[in-house]
């Protein structure tokens, strides 16, 4: 008689890093697939990357700088709102590939056993290398505007406010992610919610407005408690001391993310022994 081998985490809230560490090399073969598949048949390629935020950039600046009037602080409207789509672009991306990740998967789930948070990560891993590219952009147009004098840069200080954003955009879309998937491998009802969802969340998020000007204090304090929120007005508080008006906060959205966290890989370890079974 054979005897059956059931593999299982060691814990409920175990992320799994030994694992994940063995199996590390099929996380990059799943990143470069996906990279590949998004680029290999679009004509323009990576140049898509590019145009998206400076497309959104340059309606954002054209509709609210310069038609509506909307001030921007002591940063140039192009830096304010490319900041904001930064770190949107990736929030969005990053959770949207990892939600439907599983079910775009479904073939090798069922086939062959590997860590299944490979998937997820992988996606978030793919969102990851359009943020890349796209800080490039915004890099050098920060150059442009301090040769310019526009702004006096302190890139030190900006390349670490850009990290820490990067930190919690990536811990909060990687929860919020990983939690949908386990969730559309049983129910499919989550990719009619999910654009719902991220779009909701899009107004709920300071991408193209100053959280700090709205008058509802009871909207302010949900905005601000976005980890989002707290990503964006990291990056614009480099170049505007003033910008980042809630401090007292960020403890709150410290402890918001780690819960995000621990309720995306608890809810996937629950559920992953049965994703083959269904998927």
């Amino acid at each position: 008689m054979i005897d059956e081998i059931v593999i299982k985490p060691k814990s409920k809230f175990s992320f799994g890093f030994d694992e994940l560490f063995q199996y590390r090399e099929l996380l990059y073969f799943f990143t470069w697939k996906e990279i590949k598949i998004r680029y290999k048949q679009a004509l323009l390629g990576v140049l898509w990357t590019i145009l998206q935020p400076l497309t959104m950039m340059a309606i954002f600046t054209v509709l609210l700088s310069n038609g509506l009037g909307l001030s921007t602080g002591n940063m140039p409207a192009t830096l304010y709102y490319f900041s904001g789509i930064l770190i949107w672009n990736l929030f969005n991306q990053a959770v949207t590939y990892s939600a439907q990740s599983m079910v775009s998967n479904a073939n090798i789930i069922r086939k062959i056993y590997f860590p299944r948070l490979v998937i997820p990560i992988s996606a978030v891993l793919t969102a990851s290398f359009d943020f890349l590219i796209s800080i490039i952009i915004f890099l050098g147009i920060v150059s442009y505007y301090d040769f310019l004098g526009t702004v006096d840069v302190d890139w030190m200080w900006l390349l670490l406010h850009i990290l820490l954003a990067f930190i919690i955009t990536i811990f909060t879309s990687f929860s919020l992610g990983t939690f949908l998937s386990s969730f559309n491998v049983k129910y499919r009802d989550v990719r009619y919610v999910l654009p719902f969802l991220v779009q909701t969340l899009f107004f709920l998020t300071p991408v193209m407005y100053d959280a700090t000007k709205i008058q509802s204090t009871f909207i302010r304090k949900i905005i601000e408690l976005n980890p989002l929120c707290f990503a964006i007005e990291s990056i614009r508080y480099s170049f505007d001391s003033n910008a980042l008006k809630f401090p007292e906060l960020s403890i709150f959205v410290v402890v918001i993310i780690i819960v995000l966290y621990f309720m995306a890989i608890y809810t996937f370890r629950k559920t992953e022994a049965y994703f083959a079974d269904i998927i």
